[in-house]
């Protein structure tokens, strides 16, 4: 059976009435109550995921501070007393005066001619000649020295023997040569025994004494 429906839009209301004025407001107040509802319930459930996310930290308690242990502990220190190096001392140079040593000039010239021979030009004369005044220079200076000072070998051993020095010789005695490397002891050949004065008995000078003139000048009358 068909049924055929005719609505008539001449019952629709055309005109508010006070009725319809509160259904509306009723209708939005609702709505507006909703949202809020809705606003709510999803913003608790972002707070809970947050919540359920984050670790729960346990408050941890401060751990005991651990009892201190006593120990007696024997301990020898050697305390190192830092003693400054004494300063070096000044080198006191000896200023040697001259008149020894022009003395000893005047006692060669007088004994030996010395300082005649060293003066003398010998270019002039032959070997044979020089030798023979060699000897006589050589004779008057053994003369004065032997007079006048004491000489001892500084080395008793013979020359061209090995000799072995110490660590801490005197090097004023000993002069090293060669190829010197390292530190002693030094084994090595004696080429020189040295020399060294044990006695002087240079001749006192007088008052007024000129020792500058080591060889007076000579007049014949």
């Amino acid at each position: 059976m068909n049924t055929n429906y005719a609505i008539d839009l001449t019952l629709v209301p055309t005109t508010l009435d006070l009725w319809h004025v509160y259904l509306a407001g009723a209708v939005a107040l609702l709505s507006l109550i909703l949202i809020i509802l809705l606003l709510a319930m999803v913003i608790s459930l972002v707070r809970g995921r947050k919540k359920a996310v984050a670790p729960i930290v346990a408050p941890v308690a401060p751990a005991p501070a651990p009892k201190p242990e006593v120990k007696i502990v024997e301990k020898i220190v050697e305390v190192e007393k830092l003693v400054p190096a004494p300063a070096p001392e000044p080198v006191v140079l000896k200023e040697a005066t001259p008149d020894a040593a022009l003395q000893l000039l005047g006692l060669l010239q007088k004994e030996a001619r010395f300082i005649d021979f060293i003066k003398e030009d010998i270019s002039a004369y032959g070997d044979a000649d020089i030798g023979i005044a060699a000897r006589v220079v050589h004779e008057g200076c053994n003369k004065a020295i032997n007079e006048h000072f004491s000489l001892a070998s500084v080395r008793g051993e013979q020359e061209g023997t090995k000799v072995t020095l110490q660590k801490g010789f005197d090097a004023a005695s000993v002069r090293l040569t060669g190829n010197i490397v390292g530190a002693a002891p030094f084994t090595g050949t004696l080429v020189h025994k040295g020399w060294k004065v044990t006695d002087i008995r240079l001749p006192k000078l007088t008052q007024g004494h000129n020792a500058q003139i080591v060889a007076p000048a000579e007049v014949e009358l």
